[in-house]
This record gives C-alpha cells, structure tokens and sequence, in this order.
C-alpha cells in the first residue's frame, strides 16, 4: 500500500487560520502580545545573566520589585521610559525597527 506524502503547513499559515490574517484586529492584537512577551523574557534573561534579583533590578531604576515581575511576565503595559530604564540598568544595548505600512499619509 503507497503512502500519501505528508503535507506540510507553515506556522504562517497556521497563524492566518486559527487566529487571523495579518492587518485584521485579532491579529495584531496577538503580535503584539507575542512582542511583549519577547521582550518581558529579553529582560528576564538579561536580569539572570547579570545576576541580580528582580528587587536588585528594582531598585536600579526605582520601582518595585512587584513592577519588574509584571514587566517579566507581560501582566502590564509599562511605560516606554520605564523599559528603557530597565535595559539601561542591565547594561543592554537596544535596537528598534520600525517598518512603514503603505498608508498614505496626508499633510495639510
């Protein structure tokens, strides 16, 4: 008996079925929760190589050590001050890309 070959699905597929196409508002809301994630798990591992505590990094940048974990955990939407703060404070250099989308932009 002939097997059929097995079809494979890219995740991007995967991502447009289950939870959307890309520009539609469900998805955008998942990548960006997906982004700050990626960056509550950045500064968790950088805090760890540093080896400081979340209330060592606290203290660095003047909050709590209960701020540092809902920032390592993605459970607030912290200041964009207050992350570069925390980057500054762990000796981290940053990089930002910012993608332009085709929208026309009007100037009155």
């Amino acid at each position: 008996m002939k097997k059929d070959p097995m079809k494979t699905t890219s995740l991007d597929e995967l991502t447009d079925k289950y939870i959307g196409k890309k520009g539609t508002p469900k998805r955008d809301s998942f990548e960006n929760e997906l982004r700050l994630d990626l960056l509550g798990e950045a500064i968790k591992q950088a805090r760890k190589e540093r080896n400081l505590t979340q209330e060592q990094l606290g203290k660095l940048i003047g909050v709590q050590k209960a701020q540092i974990s809902k920032i390592e955990n993605s459970l607030t939407d912290a200041r964009f001050e207050t992350i570069l703060k925390v980057f500054k404070a762990l000796n981290a250099k940053i990089n930002f890309n910012i993608e332009l989308l085709d929208q026309k932009v009007n100037i009155a």
